[in-house]
């Protein structure tokens, strides 16, 4: 299946429009993207400087105030699941993918709430420092984040090659890390105040 980075490029900056008027975030949140996306750099690729796509999942259980988290090996960080984009998914799918890979957890669905809107929950630029034994330059990761929900009874195991570890933590512990995602997530009644 051939990928078509162009078309690419506009599905992002339509997300981005969308989710600007949407939530109302100012102009210049991404304007190391949007230039990228003018620019017609491959956002796709991993290998695509100074920046790229990537994308997460908040999974959330099924009463909506907890939430499973991973300790991230390289960023030594506990965060939501996510990664690389690999063409020639879709966002969600991407999310879900990492979702499933780093967690072990089966059974997990993007939130409908998604699939009405045609949005993500949040889109975050952040800077990933260098890696020079991947040759990777100080870089900008532009995570685009849904909302998953798990089912019950599945067993969480996680990829120790990926993360230190997976476990289910307290909603309010995304304040200090996707402060912006929670108070969209609560804004559009999707977890408990």
């Amino acid at each position: 299946m051939s990928f078509d980075s162009a078309a690419f490029r506009h599905q992002v900056k339509a997300i981005l429009d969308d989710h600007a008027r949407a939530f109302g975030s100012p102009d210049d949140r991404h304007a190391i993207l949007r230039r990228q996306i003018e620019s017609g750099d491959d956002i796709h690729s991993r290998r695509t400087f100074p920046g790229h796509v990537t994308t997460s999942a908040f999974i959330l259980d099924r009463t909506g105030q907890n939430i499973l988290l991973i300790h991230h090996r390289s960023l030594d960080r506990w965060l939501q699941p996510g990664g690389h984009y690999e063409a020639p998914e879709g966002l969600p799918d991407s999310a879900l993918r990492e979702a499933v890979e780093e967690t072990g957890l089966h059974g997990l669905v993007i939130d409908p709430w998604h699939d009405i809107s045609g949005m993500p929950i949040d889109i975050d630029s952040h800077r990933i420092p260098a890696r020079p034994e991947r040759n990777e330059p100080e870089h900008w990761h532009f995570d685009i984040r849904y909302v998953v929900r798990a089912g019950e009874g599945s067993a969480i195991q996680p990829d120790l090659r990926e993360v230190h570890g997976a476990e289910w933590r307290d909603l309010h512990d995304l304040e200090s890390i996707a402060p912006q995602a929670l108070q969209n997530m609560r804004r559009l009644g999707l977890v408990s105040p």
